[in-house]
């Protein structure tokens, strides 16, 4: 890869190895409630994809531009959130409720593209993405996320098009499978019968064994 100028190198700060964890899957999987519990029991920063400026901008940005301009702008967002968690890990441990799998499977799912080919548009700029430590990937049937998107609060309509739009489901489902087999720092973690501490306690031993 040539090199990029200095202004497009990222900056990176003076800091212990502190880990990384980015918890993947649809909406309404519980990612937002684990990532609570892990933030506090790990003393962590809580980054979101995507973070500000980039989420109040999403739902025009969804409704008014073409494909490849919305993934320029999702890209952008990674990107930024890169930045962020470069600059959380100098005090840290960092846990993310969603990254780099989420641009890919939603993007692919929403445009009916291959994974592959939205993999390729961001692999130029995969020298400026922080690695997770551990990528956890929740997963849970069918019926245990329509009970769960039931009592969800912040119902957006990425939520309500997860099981409105033919296809959309099964599609985003596949897509993270796919990305989760290329992702060195992939761990699946099964969510169904199991309450948001039982997975803490879980990622927290895992984690544990990985750093030892």
């Amino acid at each position: 890869m040539t090199r990029t100028p200095p202004p497009y190198q990222p900056f990176y700060y003076e800091t212990e190895p502190y880990p990384v964890v980015v918890l993947e899957g649809v909406s309404g999987i519980g990612k937002s409630t684990l990532a609570g519990l892990l933030a506090k029991r790990l003393n962590a920063s809580r980054i979101h994809t995507l973070t500000e400026p980039h989420t109040r901008w999403s739902s025009t940005v969804n409704a008014d531009l073409r494909s490849l301009p919305q993934f320029a702008f999702y890209l952008s967002g990674a990107l930024h959130t890169s930045d962020r968690i470069r600059q959380a890990c100098a005090h840290g441990p960092v846990v993310a409720d969603r990254y780099l799998s989420s641009v890919i499977a939603c993007h692919a799912a929403v445009h009916r593209v291959p994974v592959d080919a939205v993999t390729a548009l961001l692999e130029p700029f995969r020298y400026y993405l922080t690695a997770p430590t551990r990528t956890y990937y929740l997963r849970c049937s069918e019926d245990a996320l329509r009970e769960r998107m039931a009592v969800k609060t912040d119902v957006k309509s990425d939520d309500t098009d997860l099981l409105n739009v033919p296809d959309r489901l099964s599609r985003l489902l596949a897509n993270f499978a796919r990305v989760a087999e290329k992702d060195d720092t992939a761990v699946w973690l099964d969510t169904d019968d199991k309450s948001p501490e039982e997975l803490a306690d879980w990622v927290t031993a895992d984690l544990e064994r990985r750093l030892d």
